[in-house]
């Protein structure tokens, strides 16, 4: 654990808590400090719920630590059950209750409520939000699940969706469609929506679908293991993978009925002669490992963009993402510190970024266009309507999603290259607000600006005695910042860069328009 200004995860009992407010009738008491009570505006705010996530604080205070701590988890934990009555009671500290000892499984143990206790045992100084999940989930399926009598018919159980999880409640509406199509039914779908009495039903299904690996896989893995269902395998984000996930799902079920894709789109736009110019564009990925290697997949595979870089911050899925950077000829980058993500994205210069909320913000500074593939996520990426990642109409969301930061940095590379046209320049105001235009003055134009410091290249005698040229003393003209606008802005970085090192490498303490064509064609060669 580390300070940070900004993190990619919380702590493990973040995890739990989005397991918890996913399901019904169930509780959570967390040993907690007054200050840790902020994980409830990630669900009120950020996730726009309408109401509080079903958690019981203890709410210790530092006078409090000289006293009995273990009396207040106890009389919290009854006081939950009483106002509550959940079927099931959740029990768990903090990171920082972490630190006093008070083992809230044990105490729970000992008072005999007539629930199920569930106690939680959260790493918090060595794990993080992503096994809070998959850890608190396993002891859900394994306090709650039985063996038993499968269904006449065919059936699946739905793993992996919670709340705060990224397009987690329109992903699970689309693959239990899809799944309906195929004529098989949804025996349970945890945890978004099940209830403890749910989960005593899991045993019933014939298989189990994982849809997020990195909340559910161990207790898919146990359930094969103590219940005899198997898992599919495939996560389907993507045309591909989609029709990869019917086949398997087919294998498991026995089912034949066809699948209809007559709203399925993308193939045809990304295939599209309005498209063919987003063909070849750089992208750099970064997330957590499920939604990065289905991403990496469909960005080489079916959008025909070359992956210049990719990576996760969740290590448990750091191995096969690895794995995968190698089939693309890359290194994967495996780190939890935006400021290495950033750097790499940096000397990568893609065109564009798929991301975080984080790499959002990244872009931004560097100029470059990012669309979000994963969690962690801000208000904006949970919409009201219906968008999911996953299965045909995710194919397309994806689409959209994606194309549109280039088709948006397109418009506005065209507007900066034409800001002096009289229709576009910053004194004519926006046309849907009723702006008039009006004509630069002449003297505010660039080519009168060029002609003051004498076109491109300065005479030689109005040049200043320089130090000698590095990266620190380079100078760019006036007419050089203009003409360096025109280049896109999502490769302008880049060639900035380029720019600047050609200058030193020439000896040049000053940037003209013609030294900046001159290392355009120098690293053209």
């Amino acid at each position: 654990m580390k300070l940070a200004v900004w993190t990619y995860e919380g702590p493990p009992h973040v995890g739990a808590m989005r397991v918890v407010t996913g399901m019904r009738d169930l509780h959570m008491v967390l040993h907690a400090p007054q200050g840790d009570t902020y994980a409830d505006l990630l669900f009120t705010m950020i996730e726009r719920r309408n109401h509080r996530p079903p958690v019981s604080y203890t709410t210790f205070q530092a006078r409090d630590l000289g006293a009995d701590t273990a009396g207040m988890f106890m009389q919290s934990a009854r006081d939950a059950h009483a106002r509550f009555q959940p079927q099931a009671l959740l029990v768990a500290a903090s990171c920082t209750a972490e630190l006093i000892q008070d083992d809230p499984g044990g105490l729970a143990e000992t008072m005999g409520l007539p629930v199920p206790v569930i106690a939680l045992d959260l790493p918090s100084y060595q794990r993080k939000e992503n096994f809070g999940c998959d850890e608190a989930f396993l002891q859900i399926c394994r306090t709650l699940a039985r063996p038993m009598a499968r269904t006449e018919r065919v059936t699946c159980n739905i793993f992996g969706p919670t709340a705060l999880g990224f397009r987690h409640r329109d992903d699970l509406a689309e693959i239990t469609g899809l799944l309906s199509e195929m004529g098989i039914e949804v025996n349970v779908a945890a945890p978004m929506g099940a209830s403890p009495a749910d989960i005593t039903r899991l045993g019933a299904a014939h298989f189990n679908v994982l849809l997020y690996p990195e909340t559910a896989e161990s207790a898919a893995r146990w359930c094969e293991k103590e219940l005899g269902q198997p898992f599919t395998k495939t996560i389907p984000i993507g045309v591909n993978a989609t029709r990869a996930f019917i086949d398997e799902v087919r294998a498991l079920s026995g089912s034949t009925l066809p699948v209809d894709d007559q709203r399925l789109r993308q193939p045809w736009w990304a295939a599209s002669v309005d498209s063919t110019y987003l063909t070849g564009k750089r992208v750099f990925l970064f997330g957590d490992g499920t939604h990065v290697m289905a991403a990496a997949k469909v960005a080489r595979d079916e959008m025909g963009f070359e992956v210049c870089g990719m990576g996760c911050y969740n290590r448990e899925q750091a191995r096969p993402l690895r794995a995968l950077a190698r089939d693309f000829g890359l290194e994967a980058l495996i780190t939890d510190d935006y400021l290495d993500v950033e750097r790499a994205i940096e000397e990568a210069a893609p065109e564009m970024i798929l991301g975080t909320q984080m790499e959002r913000h990244i872009g931004k500074r560097l100029g470059i266009p990012c669309a979000v593939i994963s969690a962690p996520v801000h208000v904006q990426d949970f919409p009201a309507r219906y968008s999911p990642q996953m299965g045909f109409e995710g194919a397309n969301v994806l689409f959209d999603t994606w194309v549109h930061p280039l088709v948006m940095g397109l418009e506005e590379h065209l507007l900066t290259m034409f800001r002096e046209d009289f229709e576009f320049h910053d004194a004519a105001g926006p046309s849907h607000h009723g702006g008039k235009a009006h004509p630069l003055p002449l003297d505010q134009t660039a080519a009168h600006a060029a002609a003051a410091e004498a076109g491109s290249m300065p005479a030689p005698d109005a040049l200043p005695q320089a130090a000698v040229p590095s990266l620190d003393n380079i100078v760019w003209l006036g007419c050089a910042e203009r003409e360096l606008k025109k280049i896109p802005f999502f490769v302008r970085g880049k060639a900035r860069r380029n720019t600047e090192k050609f200058a030193v490498e020439k000896g040049l303490n000053e940037i003209s328009v013609d030294t900046l064509y001159e290392a355009k064609a120098h690293y053209a060669r």
